[in-house]
């Protein structure tokens, strides 16, 4: 549970009602439609996923249509899905029935970055769209913008019809520099906010790439949204023992910390943050990947569980890749 204020969230036990036969190791991303409808993407057999608001199963698409490394999903106000696909190198647009409206980037190749495949640390320049592109968010006037994200190190600008109008972003740690560029939302405004992850910051540039501003209470963010009071909810992954922070250096015993959720107003200041280091317990979380809010603010969040946790031995098999949290519950 959290509590701040008058904000407080409880989690929904059992909300999700997966077929039998379904299994998602890995929730990536999830999205919520106008009718408050529940979109998951996944790596599996099933990559989208569709529930009503009670957690009741809709329909599944996509089977043999993507990579095993699905990334994100994002609805957009025509009521038209995105997904992101870094192993193909793709962003898609598709029907809420998924039929395949639009095609970003090329097929299974990857754009020029001198990434290594591995590393991070070995993008040598930022290029085109895409190397592993991992979110997308539409501002305003329609304008699509896509974080690219595992092999490159920018941020692109499409046209509402997929026509690239500008990208930002190199290696580094200045102002519009990036270790990952993860998660992406757009504000009210049409400032666009987006979760460097591993540098431990969220950058705010304006609608063209203009460097604005950023937060730094924030922990290897993945991604973010905004509810219509205009506060941010951001989900953070652990940092554990041996891992490398681009900004908190090495993580050595005694400076891990646990994955988490957490939610700023406008200015940045955290208005509510919970997790545990107990992976397992309802609320807390093993790898905290994806999220989105419904009409009512309930909170859904996704989590690449076995990736981040049941591979490196971190958690169970059987821990939670899917929570939905009630608010006011």
């Amino acid at each position: 549970m959290a509590q701040s204020g008058k904000i407080k969230y409880s989690v929904v036990a059992g909300w999700e009602q997966l077929p039998k036969g379904y299994v998602h190791r890995d929730v990536a991303g999830v999205a919520v439609d106008g009718e408050d409808r529940v979109y998951l993407i996944c790596r599996g057999d099933h990559p989208v996923i569709i529930y009503d608001r009670k957690g009741n199963f809709q329909r599944s698409w996509g089977e043999g249509e993507f990579s095993y490394r699905t990334h994100g999903i994002y609805v957009a106000p025509n009521g038209s899905i995105f997904c992101t696909d870094d192993g193909q190198h793709t962003v898609r647009q598709f029907t809420p029935e998924g039929k395949l409206l639009m095609t970003l980037g090329v097929l299974n190749t990857p754009s020029d970055t001198g990434y290594d495949g591995k590393n991070i640390t070995s993008i040598k320049r930022g290029a085109g769209p895409f190397n592993r592109p991992t979110n997308v968010a539409i501002g305003p006037k329609g304008d699509i913008y896509i974080t690219d994200g595992y092999g490159n190190a920018r941020v692109h600008k499409f046209s509402s019809t997929g026509q690239l109008q500008r990208s930002w972003g190199e290696p580094g740690r200045g102002p519009g520099q990036f270790y990952l560029p993860h998660g992406i939302a757009i504000d009210a405004e049409g400032r666009v906010f987006v979760c460097d992850r591993e540098s431990d910051r969220i950058q705010i540039f304006s609608p063209d790439g203009e460097y604005l501003s950023e937060w730094t209470d924030t922990q290897r963010p993945t991604h973010l949204t905004f509810d219509s009071l205009g506060r941010a909810y951001v989900t953070e992954l652990a940092w554990h023992e041996g891992d490398t922070s681009q900004s908190l250096g090495p993580i050595t015993k005694g400076k891990a910390r646990c994955a988490r959720m957490s939610i700023f107003d406008k200015d940045g200041k955290v208005l509510a943050r919970w997790g545990t280091p107990q992976v397992t317990a309802p609320g807390s979380f093993a790898a905290p990947h994806g999220l989105a809010l419904d009409s009512k603010n309930d909170l859904y969040v996704s989590e690449v569980t076995w990736t981040f946790a049941v591979s490196r031995g971190r958690a169970p098999a059987d821990c939670h890749t899917f929570q939905k949290f009630s608010l006011g519950a």
